[in-house]
């Protein structure tokens, strides 16, 4: 997939094999967002029902899901107001749990 074409920073978001059926297989994908919740946002316009996958209803993050930018657990930082800076790495990362 190409880089959206805006003024807005564009990060490489890598997405978990649980959410690439949502995104027709793909792994990785360049999203433009100035901070986390704007590239959620641009992610679920391009791939429809997304959100609800990484956010509650509340437009919090879900418990079980983690992201990072650039290698720091966004719940440490500003969590979905975090900002990205081009060239930014995310990782979606949803927690795995079992006995």
């Amino acid at each position: 997939m190409s880089a959206p074409s805006t003024s807005e920073p564009t990060a490489l978001v890598h997405l978990p094999a649980e959410l690439r059926a949502r995104t027709r297989e793909q792994a990785s994908i360049a999203v433009a967002g100035a901070d986390v919740r704007a590239i959620i946002v641009a992610l679920d316009r391009t791939f429809p029902g997304l959100r609800f996958n990484l956010c509650a209803e509340t437009g919090e993050l879900r418990p079980f899901v983690n992201i990072f930018v650039d290698g720091r657990n966004i719940r440490l930082a500003s969590a979905l107001d975090t900002p990205v800076a081009a060239g930014s790495v995310i990782h979606i990362i949803h927690s795995v749990a079992g006995g």
